[in-house]
This record gives structure tokens, C-alpha cells and sequence, in this order.
């Protein structure tokens, strides 16, 4: 027998977002590529019957800060196949991508040039390496306050031409965390878009302030400088402004402006309490009392604006939950599903680092031990998806459900990344990074006081190599390569 593939899927739902295929089919695999997706099954020297389960790209997550191997560990189990860090960015990433490929990693993994991470370097003299929490632990340290500030003309310039160096280097856009330093100047962001604009990169972005205002700067911009600009969580960040926001971004689309959005389908969000949004002040404003924040290294409501100001002086980067959206309420609920459905809208899940005791849990530590915590988005972001947007609520059909976390996402950083081209399809030529999950199951199981891996989840391959199979973690599997930039 003349062996075609080193491995052949059979019997599966094979769910194709790019060519709208959605048929029984076998999918075969060579070196890492699809080979083949055909109705006779190729000649295969591993062969695993799929029957029942949905085969799909595998997810592209375009928000994830939890980028060690404990955090991809718990991605893969639901659907993930590629993770990318694309809001807060690295800086530099050439240094980043370097420690991420000497590690390995089970995902494919990728960076923005990160606008925060520059300025604390700029301003503020803090050493190049950091990563999203320490973005959270400089928001309210009383010794690191000059990033927060606007810059000089001078000062500008030498950021822009940090962000430019890095996406040379293979960053994938720039990463802006406007909201978490609100009081730099409007003309510094649409400077950034301009730049982006030159160098044909995205500019992934946390708004400035919460609601319709905020995401009227993004489109401003957007229309100003022809730069592709992307919000990020726009679920947890329009206040209760949904609708009219969304109002504004399809009305920004229609007229050309080139803009897009990512949502995840919780009603709480996590970051760090320094956050510039979490002061009593701002929660005043928002009408949100403190006890909307849940402290992870306690799992306290925080109960008081008193207790609120200790924590935020005491420990600016711990991580903490917060209710904006009440799921179980019909009005908050469609609210929710209004950016959710959104068209275009990706699912993206703004993973979180995993905290133990409110200590971060050593990336290469499995399996995760049972009193360590995190957003369930970090767990089971997608498989929420599936289960109650598609099969218990019915607002996205499986195709457009697979469409806005597969394909789409893989579509947006294709521009800056080539790469991003073979992925989020079941095509002949494509990269085998796939998803295979039971459509009558696949369920998050997640809570947010207990860290439990998505349900349904049969098999997912990164690169032709198994990184879960039968429903289990492959702990040695490391086949992730990074998505760089076109520019490296």
C-alpha cells in the first residue's frame, strides 16, 4: 500500500469558513499541511475515526496574555491553536519570540510592538522584557508616573521610531493600552495610526474611555489616517453603550473606515486593580460600587472604598474579576450579545496570566493545581461559544460560529503577517492546525472560582502534530512557531 499521509481524519463534520464546505469529508495531513479533504479517506499511516465531531480550523485567539506554557496548555484543551499577544504587545519582540521558540511552545504564538511597554522604557527607565502585568503593576505605582504623562514633540518621536524598529523586527502591528494611561494626548494615538498606516500594520487597541466616546477616538483616527484600527473587548468597554456603538462602527464601515473588533462572551472582565478605570473615582462615574470587584488572591468582594485604595497601593498589579454586565438579566444579556453578534465581530478571549495565591503560577507547572485562579475566559472562552451562542441560543450558526474564531482573526493579522494565510481553513495547502469537538458537548466548564478545561474538545493538532488527543493534554507536544510580521 502506497502511504499518501502520515495521518487521515474520517468520518468527521468538516466545517470550512473559507470555501462554506459543510459536509462529512476525510481530511488528511502530510508534514504538517493538509494534504487532502476529500469524501474517500486517503491511504494513511494513522488513521482516526472523527465520526460525530465537528473538524475545524483550529482557533486563532487574538488576545492572549498568558502566553507560558501553562496558560497555552489550558488554551489548547478548548480549540485553541494560535495565541497571540497582540493588545499590551512585547518590547522588544525579537527578544521575545527568541525566549518563546528556545522554550517551545504547544501554540503558535506572536507579538505587537507594545505602545505601554515603550513608554515605561522611555519615560520611565524600566528595563526592556515585560509583559502585560507589569503594564498593570506600573498603573498606579507611585514611583513610575512620567509614561503616564503626554509626551513632547521629541519624546514622540523617539516612540514612534521604537514601535517602527520593532515591527521590523516581526511585530504584528502595534499594541496600544490607552486605557490604561488615559491622559496621554489624542494627537499621540492618531500619530501611531499614521505610522501604522505607512508601514501597513494594524494597531490593536484598548480604548481610552469607557462607552460611545471612546470608540468615536478609534474611528476618528481610523478615518484620518486610512490605518487599520482594531478594539479590542468590545463587550466589556462600551460601558452600556453597546448599541450605540456598534451603531457608529457599522456606520464607520459602510462609509470605508477601516476598523475592527473582537468580543468575548462574559459579562465580567479581569485586569489588574491599579487599573486608571478601577479608581473609586472612575467606578463612581461608571455607577459601579467596589464589591463589582472580586480580588483573585483572596477571591474577596472587595467591600469598601477604603479596602479598595489599600489594594490598589499595596499590590497595583494583582488581578482582579469585574461584574459590567449582569448575564442572567435580559437587558444586560442582549447587551452582551449585541457586540457579540456584531458583524465581523471575532471572538477573542483576553486570556490571563494564572494566579496562585496571588503569585503567578510558574509557566511550566502542570497540571494546574487546585487553588490556583483565572477569568474562565482563559479556559474556556471558546467552548462557551459553541455552547451557548450556537447550540443553546442559536444567534450564530456553526459555520459563522467557527467563521468568527477561526478565519476571521486568522484574515485581520494576514496583512502584517503572510503566514496568517494558510490558516483558519480545511483546504489543500493549508496549515493542519484543527480543531475536532463534539458539537452535542463542547462546553466551558471553567467557573471563576475553579480552573476546569472545556468539554468536547476531542482532538487539536498545531502544525500536523496532536497537542490534545482523546480529550487529553499532550504535555510534551511543543509544534507552536511563531507568526512574525512580513517585515523580518
Amino acid at each position: 500500500m502506497v502511504i499518501e499521509c502520515d495521518l487521515a481524519l474520517v468520518g468527521a463534520r468538516v466545517v470550512d469558513p473559507a470555501s462554506g464546505l459543510d459536509a462529512v469529508r476525510a481530511v488528511g495531513v502530510r508534514d504538517g499541511v493538509i494534504q487532502s479533504v476529500s469524501q474517500e479517506p486517503p491511504r494513511a499511516a494513522t488513521v482516526v475515526d472523527a465520526t460525530g465531531l465537528v473538524l475545524a480550523p483550529g482557533f486563532v485567539d487574538l488576545h492572549s496574555h498568558a502566553q507560558d506554557l501553562v496558560g497555552m496548555r489550558l488554551q489548547a484543551l478548548d480549540g485553541v491553536t494560535t495565541a497571540l499577544e497582540l493588545e499590551a504587545g512585547a518590547l522588544p519582540v525579537a527578544e521575545r519570540y527568541g525566549n518563546a521558540a528556545a522554550e517551545g511552545r504547544p501554540l503558535n504564538f506572536g507579538y505587537s510592538a507594545g505602545w505601554a511597554l515603550a513608554r515605561l522604557q522611555l519615560l520611565d527607565g524600566v528595563p526592556p522584557g515585560g509583559d502585560a502585568l507589569d503594564v498593570g503593576h506600573a498603573a498606579d505605582n507611585a514611583h513610575l508616573t512620567n509614561w503616564l504623562r503626554p509626551a513632547s514633540e521629541r519624546e514622540l518621536a523617539t516612540l514612534l521610531d521604537m514601535l517602527e524598529r520593532d515591527v521590523a523586527d516581526g511585530a504584528l502591528g502595534i499594541g496600544m493600552l490607552l486605557g490604561y494611561a488615559p491622559d496621554t494626548d489624542p494627537s499621540e494615538y492618531r500619530a501611531i495610526a499614521a505610522r501604522a498606516a505607512t508601514l501597513g500594520a494594524p494597531v490593536w487597541t484598548h480604548i481610552r474611555h469607557s462607552g460611545l466616546g471612546g470608540v468615536a477616538e478609534i474611528l476618528e483616527a481610523a478615518e484620518q489616517t486610512g490605518a487599520h484600527l482594531h478594539i479590542c473587548h468590545l463587550n466589556s468597554t462600551t460601558g452600556r453603550e453597546q448599541v450605540a456603538a456598534c451603531e457608529a462602527i457599522t456606520a464607520a464601515r459602510a462609509a470605508g473606515v477601516r476598523v475592527s473588533t473582537e468580543a468575548y462572551p462574559y459579562g465580567a472582565a479581569s485586569t489588574s486593580i491599579g487599573a486608571p478605570f478601577l479608581s473609586p473615582e472612575a467606578l463612581a462615574e461608571q455607577g459601579r460600587s467596589s464589591t463589582a470587584i472580586t480580588y483573585l488572591a483572596t477571591g474577596e468582594r472587595v467591600a469598601s472604598v477604603e479596602r479598595l485604595r489599600e489594594l490598589r497601593a499595596t499590590d497595583p498589579g494583582g488581578l482582579i474579576i469585574v461584574d459590567f454586565l449582569d448575564e442572567h438579566d435580559p437587558v444586560d444579556r442582549d447587551l452582551l450579545l449585541r457586540t457579540l453578534t456584531l458583524a465581523d465581530t471575532v471572538v477573542a478571549t483576553d486570556t490571563m496570566p494564572i494566579m496562585d495565591g496571588g503569585v503567578r503560577l510558574p509557566g511550566e507547572t502542570w497540571p494546574v493545581p487546585p487553588t490556583a485562579r483565572v477569568h474562565p475566559r482563559s479556559v474556556g472562552g471558546y467552548a462557551r461559544v459553541f455552547r451557548w451562542l450556537v447550540r443553546e441560543l442559536g444567534v450564530l450558526s456553526m459555520m459563522e460560529a467557527v467563521r468568527r474564531c477561526s478565519l476571521l482573526p486568522a484574515q485581520l493579522v494576514a496583512g502584517v503577517a503572510p503566514a496568517m494565510a494558510a490558516k483558519g481553513r480545511i483546504q489543500p495547502g493549508a496549515d493542519a492546525d484543527i480543531v475536532l469537538f463534539d458539537p452535542d458537548t463542547i462546553a466551558d466548564r471553567a467557573t471563576f472560582t475553579e480552573i476546569r478545561p472545556s468539554a468536547g474538545i476531542a482532538h487539536v493538532l498545531v502544525n500536523g502534530e496532536f497537542v490534545v488527543r482523546d480529550h487529553e493534554l499532550v504535555p510534551d507536544a511543543l509544534p507552536g512557531r511563531p507568526i512574525r510580521g512580513r517585515h523580518a
